[in-house]
């Protein structure tokens, strides 16, 4: 037979104990969620390129060069906001691949035309299920990719010039130093 004070006192430690854990979630900032993918070969993937169908852009495309995969959609408010970043990163000269996410075609080709492609090749994913793949939870997110093709960094949400002073532009400098 179980004391009395036991069975009062053991619903308050688990209360206590999920107080805790619930205190310390607060203090996690969400766009920091941790990727399994960081340090591990890009997955696997061939796609048609969004311009040109006849073309296929895939994994084996970012070996040899420090590239940036950017995820991104028409339907995404938050890309929009983003893209005057990744045409001036374009025009420093930064290797950015894209990832058209569950998108039309047409209107991811329109969109390019309006505001400026800032991307090597576009990857066209209409389905997501490349997407799914790399661990998208949503647009835009941002990859940072070695010369052998494995994942760096992951950025979720849109681009910020602080971002991209502090965490991306370093580590693509970092990146190009470390040959081997």
């Amino acid at each position: 037979m179980m004391p009395s004070f036991v069975r009062y006192l053991t619903p308050l430690v688990l209360f206590l104990a999920l107080a805790a854990l619930l205190y310390k979630g607060l203090a996690l900032n969400p766009r920091e969620v941790p990727s399994p993918l960081i340090g591990k070969p890009a997955p696997e993937f061939t796609l048609p390129e969004l311009k040109d169908t006849s073309r296929q852009l895939s994994h084996t495309d970012f070996q040899g060069k420090v590239s940036l995969l950017n995820v991104w959609a028409t339907w995404c408010v938050s890309c929009r906001a983003e893209h005057p970043l990744l045409m001036q990163l374009a025009r420093q000269g930064v290797t950015i691949y894209g990832l058209d996410y569950k998108d039309s075609r047409e209107d991811a080709q329109r969109w390019l035309q309006r505001f400026g492609d800032p991307y090597v090749a576009n990857a066209f994913d209409a389905d997501g299920r490349v997407g799914i793949d790399w661990g998208v939870y949503g647009t835009p997110e941002t990859f940072v990719i070695d010369q052998q093709g494995i994942i760096r960094h992951k950025h979720i949400g849109p681009l910020t010039e602080e971002a991209i002073q502090r965490e991306i532009l370093p580590l693509i400098q970092q990146l190009k130093g470390d040959k081997g």
